[in-house]
């Protein structure tokens, strides 16, 4: 982990802000700013200054911000506001405005060695072989 940044008792409900932070999980620091700009959800707007500052947390340790992706991204419950709202005959319904946390954090990305899959080329040899054997 590079950096991280949370927002406690942003006023969105979880699951609102999960389909928006689904569309950014495990993609690139500037692509996942990209995507989160251009969207037209309500929760967007939180997720997008919350992204920026995590990426302003990491520049004092990573100078390079492209080598950056978002590894690690959650939206949990947290507790809702009671309202009141009248209702016939002198009662009241509870209106629950609900609200979340939302934790963010970014990581360096890992160059993937690409490998020659050895494996399966010997088992193309050993095919071979057996074929060469029974032909003779």
């Amino acid at each position: 982990m590079i950096a991280k940044a949370k927002i406690k008792f942003a006023r969105v409900s979880e699951k609102k802000a999960r389909d928006v932070v689904n569309l950014i999980r495990g993609r690139k620091a500037q692509d996942a700013v990209d995507i989160v700009d251009n969207l037209n959800k309500g929760s967007s707007k939180i997720v997008a200054k919350l992204l920026k500052s995590v990426i302003s947390n990491a520049k004092p340790v990573e100078a390079d911000v492209s080598n950056l992706y978002v590894s690690k991204i959650t939206v949990d419950q947290a507790t809702p506001l009671k309202r009141f709202r009248a209702q016939a005959f002198g009662r009241a319904a509870v209106i629950l405005k609900r609200t979340s946390h939302i934790v963010i954090e970014l990581d360096r990305v890992k160059k993937v060695v690409s490998s020659n899959k050895p494996k399966k080329v010997a088992a193309k040899k050993k095919a071979v072989k057996r074929v060469e054997r029974r032909s003779e």
